[in-house]
């Protein structure tokens, strides 16, 4: 996994499983990874040592991707967006053929319908 790529990962962990860490991890690691701070200046903010703001990260770190290995929220949410994303797509492909052919008109109300059903599906799980 590169640096960029685990970056994004522990960002994204972060916002499913940061409410399970201390206050001080989740403020040190959101400042890390979201916030783009350096050691030196999340030391500061924070009022602790480098090694100290180094430690708390690592520790973050390893709770999330336990927390995931475990419990595999993320894993499982990112697979439900993008069967979702393919049925959206199918769909719309559907209801675009059925607009051009009489024969399957019934088929674009029903395509339709999916596409209304994924939106509503995206809403709740965004709200999650």
């Amino acid at each position: 996994m590169s640096k960029s790529q685990k970056n994004l990962r522990v960002a994204l962990l972060l916002d499913y499983y940061g409410g399970l860490l201390t206050e001080k991890q989740r403020e040190v690691v959101d400042l890390y990874y979201n916030e783009d701070l350096s050691l030196a200046e999340i030391s500061e903010l924070a009022g602790i040592t480098r090694q100290g703001v180094r430690d708390s990260i690592k520790r973050g770190e390893g709770q999330l991707f336990e927390m995931e290995d475990k419990l595999g929220l993320v894993e499982k949410i990112t697979s439900l967006e993008s069967a979702i994303d393919e049925v959206e797509e199918i769909s719309a492909k559907l209801s675009e053929y059925a607009q051009r052919n009489v024969v399957v008109r019934p088929a674009a109300q029903m395509a339709q319908d999916i596409l209304a059903t994924i939106a509503k599906a995206r809403t709740k799980a965004n709200a999650l």
